[in-house]
């Protein structure tokens, strides 16, 4: 297998959960991408601390270009869990983080923090802001990449 490639796919979690703040622009992102990946071997869900946000057109937008159709997104929060079995909980805001340690307190799971910026906190015309959207989408697939690996189908 080439570089970045999971080595070994008994080594992925089967259920990934991704946190944020609203469930709105950093947690959809990253289970949009994970699924675009693995969505066959991971079953993937997001949430936020507060859910029930209105749908951000530069979450979108950006997803768009990339391949993942986040247009039926619904935020929901930690309390809208159909089910908790998660095996990995990634959480991308510092409350989120505080609340996955919490949801986990008599659960079996491990739970990450990678620190991403809100890029709805970016300034600027709307070509600017776009670009702050896109730098945190890629920097999540980084991060995901780095993480799980590639699937097997998307190697080169």
């Amino acid at each position: 297998m080439g570089e970045g490639a999971a080595t070994d796919t008994h080594r992925l979690p089967q259920a990934v959960l991704f946190a944020c703040t609203h469930n709105v622009i950093r947690s959809p992102m990253a289970a949009g991408l994970l699924r675009l990946r693995w969505g066959k071997r991971i079953w993937v869900e997001s949430c936020g601390l507060r859910g029930g946000g209105e749908r951000d057109p530069f979450v979108t937008a950006v997803m768009d270009e990339v391949g993942v159709d986040l247009s039926r997104h619904r935020p929901k929060s930690f309390a809208d869990l159909d089910d908790a079995s998660f095996d990995l909980i990634v959480s991308l805001a510092p409350e989120a983080h505080h609340r996955a340690l919490e949801f986990t307190r008599t659960l079996a799971v491990d739970v990450e923090y990678w620190p991403t910026f809100d890029p709805s906190l970016a300034q600027g015309s709307r070509d600017q802001r776009l670009d702050e959207y896109r730098a945190v989408r890629d920097a999540i697939a980084q991060r995901l990449e780095r993480r799980f690996g590639r699937p097997p189908s998307a190697q080169a």
